[in-house]
């Protein structure tokens, strides 16, 4: 499960902006599924929501290993 986070991070850090829709289809996972990565992500301060179901990362410093 923390790679198909780690990747998701990955995913908006490179693409910017994106919709909840768009990681669905791009990971092939529902989007509760989604929401769920998401919200570690958000707790954790690495993405944010500025528009409902679209997110981008935060300015917050990460160490990718």
């Amino acid at each position: 499960m923390l790679s198909r986070v780690k990747s998701i991070y990955l995913f908006i850090r490179e693409n910017g902006t994106v919709t909840t829709t768009s990681l669905s289809e791009e990971f092939g996972i529902t989007a509760r599924t989604v929401q769920r990565d998401l919200h570690v992500l958000q707790y954790n301060g690495l993405v944010t929501s500025p528009y409902r179901g679209k997110w981008t990362t935060t300015e917050k410093k990460v160490k990718i290993s």
